[in-house]
């Protein structure tokens, strides 16, 4: 056996083309069939309504009504030959032939024909019901004679003085005279029907066209799946996607969008007015350029965010903006270069131990045992290993010593002491270690930056860290004011608008150029949003003056710390 061939199936355009266009001429048809019913209808009552008019022309002759009348007196019907030439005929075929008609046919009270077109027929009865018109009413009728299909009237013929009725007439016109008044008036409603068909094939094609441009050539399944696969895509990703049309309104917010800048859902919204950072929408003006990543704080997060045009072919659909989170990143960054610099530090102080060691074994050797006693118990004083970080038997928490340690030798290697305030008392624990860091972090980054920057001749960094027992179970607050030898915050006649700038996305202390992904410019912010989304705050207490001493910033972190029965103030002046 052959096998068949499938044909390929018509696609969703081409079928809705095909079901309009079928409407169209359906519709067209109907309405023609219609209108040309009713055309007919009309003509027909037009030709019943003028062979009335002519029946009561022909019935109300006096002449005609006397020769019936004495017609009908007669014991039987006049010979056709003498109808032929009698005045009902003359009457009747000339009536017949000013207006055109098919038939006027005058009967006497009996019905039998005395006036008729063709002679043969005079003398006969008519061959339709003559009763209604010779019992006295007027009727119009639509049937077949004689002499062929007609629309027309029958009307009584009364006796002149009396008022009997002595016979009728009978007028009709002919259908296909109605049918020629028919094509006359159809070629117009030929016509309408043609241009409403044209219009209606020429707004089916511009309309599939317009369905093919909407939905991109794609057809309702590849839509769907479209659908489902972008919910899949949008959903499931940790990214935030930001779609933006041609049109300048959002079209897609994802879940993780929301959740990363911290606001509901803007699908819908125009994107110049919606609630979003200004950086990302600096991303899509005309002038940006297109792939390049800014970070930025929103929620308490760092984020990175790039944008790109969408295009399908040549059309242009708008742009995608794409949204990371590297505030973990960050986070465990910061931690990481903490734990190579205690690294860096713990090797030099081991090799620091091993010398310790040899100098003890060296007066062993040589008997000088009491040089040996004192020296350890100088070591015992001081402790075997020995951060570059004055008092810092001040903090009983291992992991403030261990992190404020490390950042003592970062700052000895650039030449910076690193020192804590004689009000650091610290005898909790802390329990959110990860936001201390970065709050604690960042602002001594910017105090060592500074004061490398400053031109002070003795370099320093000066920490203050304070907890305050909380009460119930809503743990400890930790104070602390970080203090440097820089030059100070350089700022404007408003200082209060202008220490407000400092926390502002992009601001940073370095002299060096930022690189993008660094993270260089966003570490105030992201410490004050942190520590008010805890209800604390981030401030400057003085910013500082040239040649030192520099700025001082203030922390409050509510909730870091657990343990301790301390109760303690923090000084916070310019002897910081």
């Amino acid at each position: 056996m052959k096998r068949r061939t499938a044909l390929p199936a018509l696609r969703f355009s081409t079928q809705t083309l095909l079901l309009q266009l079928g409407v169209v001429a359906l519709v067209v048809l109907l309405s023609s069939a219609v209108h040309a019913w009713l055309t007919y209808d009309r003509l027909g009552r037009e030709a019943e309504n003028q062979a009335l008019t002519l029946g009561r022309t022909v019935a109300s002759d006096p002449s005609v009504r006397a020769e019936v009348q004495s017609i009908s007196a007669l014991p039987g019907t006049p010979p056709a030959a003498e109808l032929l030439a009698g005045p009902l005929m003359a009457a009747a075929e000339g009536a017949r032939a000013r207006t055109g008609a098919l038939f006027v046919v005058i009967t006497d009270e009996d019905g039998l024909r005395l006036a008729h077109p063709d002679a043969e027929r005079l003398g006969e009865k008519v061959s339709t019901d003559p009763s209604e018109a010779l019992g006295g009413k007027e009727v119009t009728t639509r049937n077949t004679g004689t002499l062929g299909p007609s629309a027309g009237a029958k009307v009584p013929v009364f006796a002149p003085g009396s008022g009997a009725v002595v016979g009728e007439v009978s007028v009709g016109y002919s259908i296909e005279t109605i049918g020629q008044g028919l094509a006359r008036d159809i070629i117009p409603i030929a016509l309408t029907a043609a241009g409403a068909l044209l219009a209606g094939v020429l707004a089916s094609f511009l309309l599939r066209r317009r369905l093919q441009r909407l939905t991109l050539g794609l057809e309702p399944e590849e839509i769907s799946t479209l659908v489902h696969d972008q919910v899949a895509v949008l959903q499931g990703v940790d990214d935030g996607v930001i779609g933006i049309s041609a049109d300048g309104r959002i079209s897609v917010f994802n879940a993780a969008a929301q959740r990363l800048l911290g606001v509901p859902d803007l699908a819908g919204t125009a994107w110049d007015r919606a609630h979003v950072p200004a950086q990302l929408k600096a991303l899509t003006r005309a002038d940006a350029a297109e792939g390049d990543a800014v970070e930025l704080v929103a929620g308490g997060r760092v984020l990175v965010a790039s944008a790109r045009k969408a295009l399908h072919g040549r059309d242009d659909l708008g742009w995608v903006v794409m949204l990371r989170d590297r505030t973990e990143l960050q986070q465990l960054t910061r931690q990481l270069d903490a734990v190579g610099t205690m690294s860096t530090a713990l090797r030099a102080q081991r090799h620091e131990f091993a010398n310790q060691l040899h100098t003890i074994a060296g007066f062993m050797s040589i008997g000088q045992h009491q040089q040996a006693r004192d020296y350890v118990d100088r070591l015992a004083a001081t402790g075997p290993l020995k951060f570059p970080v004055d008092q810092a038997e001040l903090l009983q928490d291992p992991y403030l010593q261990a992190f404020l340690g490390a950042k003592g030798v970062e700052a000895d290697e650039r030449g910076v002491t690193l020192r804590l305030g004689p009000e650091t008392l610290v005898r909790g624990h802390v329990t959110e270690p990860q936001e201390v860091t970065t709050v604690l972090g960042n602002l001594i980054d910017n105090a060592v930056n500074a004061a490398v920057a400053g031109s002070a001749p003795e370099r320093w960094v000066e920490v203050e860290v304070l907890d305050e027992p909380g009460e119930g179970e809503g743990g400890g607050t930790l104070h602390i004011v970080v203090a440097d030898s820089g030059d100070g915050l350089a700022l404007g006649s408003d200082a209060a608008t202008d220490t407000e700038a400092v926390f502002a996305e992009g601001f940073t202390t370095s002299e060096q150029p930022a690189r993008a992904g660094a993270g260089q410019g966003l570490g105030l912010a992201l410490s004050r949003q942190l520590a008010r989304r805890r209800g604390g705050d981030v401030s400057v207490l003085e910013p500082g003056s040239a040649g030192g001493p520099g700025a001082v910033f203030v922390a409050t972190l509510p909730g870091t710390t657990s343990g301790g029965n301390q109760t303690g103030s923090l000084r916070k002046d310019n002897d910081v």
